[in-house]
């Protein structure tokens, strides 16, 4: 097997939650170009078809599954529909992620926890519903961020707090599975991309964060989407535990 043989993921089924929209979208169609088949979760189906056809227009099948992560019944139900359409599943990637930017002073319990579901517990389940079935040499990948990492100016109390969160738990997942079941679980720390999220920024606030991107620049979707392929591969199949920041240099200044 070549070097570049080893980035290729032919024959392998991954899930990419939150698959409906924004990175999940490129997340997807890049493990197809890499050749996998997919399973699509989220919660708005209706978006999931179009990106099955971007899926399908790789050369790929791909699985539509309506589910809300924060729901453990729903994250089982997602393992079981991957199980019985593909028999396997050997890449998970925990995408679904929602943020609020309220002031700690005024966030209401409700909007704390909302985000904290979804983005922390979620990732929890469906590690758990898959991790259940997943065979060695499979591959977690959590999505944190860099504000799991730093801060960058917002009152993002409850996203922080998840993303943390998930580094956390992407580091005990992988001492757990690690050499009692040969899961790899690793995370990726996204800077500053285009996305719904950066859509809610205020006029001028990533102007204003550019001094820490040591790059110069935002990243876009190609260059995030090939380390989630280098992860999911065997091209990593010594690394795990890991929280990667691909940030443009944000979180070292």
């Amino acid at each position: 097997m070549s070097v570049l043989d080893r980035f290729r993921l032919d024959g392998r089924v991954a899930i990419v939650t939150g698959a409906s929209s924004g990175l999940g979208v490129a997340f997807a169609v890049a493990l197809a170009e890499a050749g996998a088949d997919l399973v699509l979760a989220a919660r708005r189906v209706n978006g999931l078809q179009d990106t099955a056809e971007l899926v399908r227009s790789r050369g790929r099948r791909a699985l539509c599954v309506g589910t809300d992560v924060a729901e453990p019944d729903d994250c089982r139900a997602m393992a079981t529909a991957a199980m019985s359409e593909f028999g396997r599943i050997d890449v998970l990637v925990n995408n679904a992620g929602i943020a609020t930017a309220v002031p700690a002073s005024r966030e209401t319990p409700g909007q704390f926890r909302s985000v904290l579901d979804v983005n922390l517990l979620g990732s929890y389940w469906s590690a758990q519903a898959c991790g259940a079935v997943m065979q060695p040499g499979s591959s977690i990948i959590n999505i944190s961020s860099i504000l799991g990492l730093t801060t960058a100016g917002l009152p993002q109390a409850a996203y922080a707090a998840s993303k943390a969160g998930v580094i956390g738990l992407t580091r005990d997942l992988a001492q757990q599975w690690g050499s009692r079941k040969g899961i790899r679980v690793n995370a990726i720390a996204p800077g500053f991309f285009e996305s719904e999220m950066t859509h809610q920024y205020r006029d001028g606030y990533l102007d204003s964060m550019m001094p820490r991107m040591v790059l110069g620049r935002t990243g876009n979707e190609e260059e995030l989407a090939a380390s989630l392929v280098w992860l999911a591969s065997d091209a990593a199949g010594y690394v795990t535990g890991q929280t990667i920041a691909i940030d443009g240099g944000v979180t070292i200044t």
